[in-house]
């Protein structure tokens, strides 16, 4: 069985007063926006995993945490190659982009711990909601800083996001995911 998974949708330009009515939009992507859609995607992800946690079955909380560990797989990937190095070169606070990247290699180990360990464990559902955790204050913390420090320094969003998209969709397609 496959999982699904969706890419971030790209926001539409408006049409020039000069373009016909018919014309469709040409379609920007926007890197901050992009990473803002998967954050609230796995947010509720983890919602679900937590209504879940005391009424669901075996099968049904393994195949949520799959989709959880591989939107967040692909996601830290996307910004590790693409988003981080950018808005390191173009942001002068190197505490802010190493915490960045700690938090990832923390999240990271813990979902390989996560995909070793049989649903039926003590400790999966709480390793589940700690990692739940994690990534919420991760999201909090690009979202009020980082994302925010990257627009005031004009890093081109519209070009990572079209690098980011792309290699979303690549990555979801070696690990034979549908996007």
């Amino acid at each position: 069985m496959r999982a699904t998974t969706s890419s971030a949708k790209p926001k539409t330009s408006a049409v020039s007063k000069t373009a016909s009515k018919t014309a469709k939009p040409a379609k920007v992507y926007d890197a901050i926006a992009l990473l803002k859609e998967d954050h609230k995607k796995v947010k509720k992800l983890f919602k679900d995993f937590a209504r879940m946690k005391e009424k669901g079955g075996e099968d049904e909380k393994q195949a949520l945490v799959k989709t959880i560990c591989t939107e967040l797989t692909v996601h830290t990937q996307i910004e590790e190659e693409i988003f981080y190095p950018a808005v390191r070169k173009a942001v002068d606070d190197k505490d802010l982009m190493n915490e960045a990247e700690v938090e990832h290699a923390s999240a990271k180990d813990l979902i390989k711990q996560i995909q070793a360990m049989p649903v039926s464990d003590m400790y999966y559902g709480a390793k589940v909601t700690v990692l739940g955790e994690y990534v919420d204050h991760h999201v909090e913390e690009e979202q009020n800083e980082m994302f925010k420090k990257a627009r005031k320094a004009k890093v081109d969003m519209e070009k990572l996001g079209k690098k980011m998209a792309a290699r979303k969709r690549a990555i979801l397609r070696e690990l034979d995911v549908e996007a």
